[in-house]
C-alpha cells in the first residue's frame, strides 16, 4: 500500500488550521494584544507534525480518521507553539518576543499552554479516555522525562562536555516526549486498549529519539555549507547533540535503525498502518 506523505501532511495542516483557528480567542478579542501574540506564533508555518501523528495513530486504532480528533491536534500545536515561544526567548531568535515584547510573549506562551488543556478536557472522547489523554500529556510536557525537563538538561549541559547518556535524556524529553504523547494520546482518542498502548509508546519512543538525531544532523550540516567547515568539528565540545557523540555517519544509521524499530511495533495493525509509517518515515528523510 503506497501513501502519498505529501497530500497526507497537507490534509493534516488544513485539517489542524481550521481547529486552531476555531479555538484560538480572534486577534480583536480583548486583550488584543496577547491573543494576536498567539496567533502570530501559532499561524507561523508550522509542519503540524505532531497533530498529524496524532491523526494517523488515530487511524492505525479505528481503521478511518476519528470524528473530532482535529481537537486533540490542535491542542497538541499549542502545546508545541507555547514551547517554541518561551525557546526562542531564551536562545535570542527573532520572533514573538520581538514583535510583542518578552513580556507578553512568555504570556502568550503560558495562555497557549493553558488553553490546550481546556480544549483536552472538552475533547468528544469517553471520560476516561479523555482523563488518560490529560494525564499523558500534562506528564508529557513536565519535568519528569517531560518536555520542560528536557529543556532544563538541555540549558545545563551547554558548556558540559556531551556523553551520550546526556544527549539521550535530553533528546528523549525535551522533543521526544511531545511525539511520543501525540502518536499515543491519537490512539487513545481512537480508542487504543492496553495492548495498543504499549505498542504506540514503543513507536513513539523510537520515532522521536529518531526525529530529534535528524534534526541534529541537519543544524551540523547546514552550519558546515554556510561556514565552510567540517560539519560538527567545532560543535563537538560545546553541544550536546547525537553528531556530538557519534559523529554523523552513525547518527544516521542509528536513525534508520530506530525507525525500523518502530515499524516492527506497528506490525499487527497491517495496513492500517501505513499513513502513520509514512509519517515517521518522512520525519527521517526530510531536509529541513
Amino acid at each position: 500500500m503506497t501513501v502519498d506523505v505529501q497530500s497526507l501532511r497537507q490534509q493534516g495542516v488544513d485539517l489542524t488550521d481550521r481547529a486552531l483557528e476555531a479555538l484560538l480567542p480572534s486577534a480583536d478579542t480583548v486583550p488584543a494584544s496577547i491573543h494576536g501574540a498567539m496567533r502570530h506564533s501559532t499561524f507561523a508555518g508550522g509542519k503540524r507534525l505532531r497533530p498529524l501523528l496524532a491523526y494517523q495513530a488515530g487511524v492505525t486504532i479505528a481503521g478511518s480518521l476519528p470524528r473530532g480528533i482535529e481537537r486533540l491536534g490542535a491542542a497538541l500545536e499549542m502545546l508545541h507553539t507555547y514551547s517554541l515561544i518561551h525557546d526562542d526567548l531564551r536562545r535570542g531568535k527573532p520572533t514573538c518576543h520581538v514583535v510583542f515584547g518578552e513580556a507578553i510573549a512568555i504570556l502568550a506562551g503560558d495562555a497557549l499552554q493553558t488553553r490546550a488543556f481546556e480544549v483536552l478536557a472538552g475533547l468528544d472522547s469517553p471520560a476516561a479516555a479523555t482523563v488518560k489523554i490529560i494525564g499523558l500529556v500534562a506528564n508529557a510536557v513536565g519535568t519528569v522525562e517531560g518536555m520542560i525537563g528536557g529543556q532544563v538538561l538541555d540549558i545545563e549541559s551547554e558548556h558540559l562536555k556531551p556523553t551520550p547518556e546526556l544527549v539521550e535524556a535530553i533528546h528523549r524529553a525535551k522533543t521526544g516526549a511531545l511525539i511520543r504523547v501525540s502518536v499515543v494520546a491519537g490512539g487513545v482518542f481512537a480508542g487504543a486498549n492496553d495492548d495498543d498502548v504499549a505498542r504506540l509508546d514503543r513507536f513513539g519512543r523510537k520515532a522521536g529519539l529518531a526525529f530529534q538525531i535528524v534534526d541534529d544532523v541537519l543544524d551540523m550540516t547546514v552550519d558546515s555549507a554556510q561556514l565552510g567547515k567540517t560539519a560538527g568539528k567545532d560543535q563537538a565540545t560545546e553541544k550536546a547533540t547525537w553528531p556530538a557523540v557519534y559523529g554523523l555517519d552513525k547518527s544516521r544509521r542509528d536513525a534508520a535503525q530506530l525507525i525500523d524499530e518502530a515499524f516492527a511495533a506497528l506490525e499487527p495493525y497491517g495496513d492500517r498502518a501505513e499513513g502513520l509509517k509514512s509519517v515517521a518515515r518522512y520525519l527521517v528523510e526530510r531536509q529541513n
